[in-house]
């Protein structure tokens, strides 16, 4: 049996993307399963815009607080054990960020984390969250192995944005809490798969639109998948696919041999 190949990507909008080259990367990648982040669509919408979509099972979460506004999807190809939506916790479970689904030998979190804003205002929201968070992976990984994919929207290490000095504690996303927060999940038995295989390689996975940052490559690393340290020996490999596009982010993935 080949590798199992899990593919995440930060749509930013799934209806905009659909309007692009999307089916085909999805196409051309072929993942067993596919995590999107910030689909910005109700369910309904998100449904209707993933009808092209062959072949998959698909899963939707929707942010209840604001429409058109974050939403996280799972899309398989083999049908999960079980699926649960958000972390049960109500402060937490508004804006549609976290899907979890259960396969035979491991757990699948996809997560779109929350950006701590304009001037970091939701700076001390974010510290919460990442402490919820990190606590929901903790408890699964006492159950079964866990796969963590998505936009974590933090560069973890200098290696990790293309201007580290310049946007430390000045900038959301690069902040010594939200690098604390990942921290705290790594140290919780889980692994930068991306580190593992590339210690020292510089490549990014988000841009911003303005000032052609992507043409110039002025990136940050902010999308991931992390594992359970136990799934180490069955990875594969660990990638960020810069030559696809429709979004700000592009795609990253892993191989798991699970044999």
């Amino acid at each position: 049996m080949a590798a199992l190949k899990l593919i995440s990507w930060n749509v930013n909008g799934i209806r905009a993307i659909m309007k692009k080259d999307f089916l085909k990367d999805v196409q051309e990648m072929d993942p067993d399963v596919l995590c999107l982040q910030e689909t910005k669509a109700q369910i309904p919408d998100a449904e209707k815009a993933l009808e092209p979509l062959e072949g998959y099972h698909i899963y939707l979460n929707s942010s209840k607080a604001r429409k058109g506004y974050s939403g996280t999807a799972l899309i398989s190809k083999a049908e999960p054990i079980a699926v649960t939506y958000d972390l049960g916790i109500e402060e937490h479970d508004q804006e549609g960020r976290v899907i979890t689904a259960e396969f035979e030998k491991f757990f699948l979190v996809t997560v779109y984390t929350p950006n701590s804003g304009a001037g970091m205002v939701r700076l001390d929201y974010r510290s919460t969250w990442d402490e919820a968070f990190r606590d929901h992976l903790v408890a699964l990984n006492e159950i079964k192995p866990v796969v963590v994919c998505g936009d974590l929207n933090v560069a973890h290490t200098e290696i990790d944005i293309a201007r580290p000095k310049a946007n430390y504690n000045k900038t959301s996303g690069y902040t010594q809490t939200e690098i604390d927060g990942l921290d705290n999940i790594l140290e919780a038995g889980f692994l930068d798969t991306f580190r593992l295989f590339y210690p020292e390689e510089v490549k990014y996975s988000w841009w911003n639109y303005k000032f052609q940052a992507r043409e110039r490559n002025v990136g940050w690393r902010i999308d991931y998948f992390l594992t359970s340290e136990e799934l180490k020996d069955q990875l594969k490999s660990s990638e960020i696919h810069n030559d696809r596009f429709g979004s700000d982010h592009c795609p990253v993935s892993i191989e798991l041999d699970l044999n």
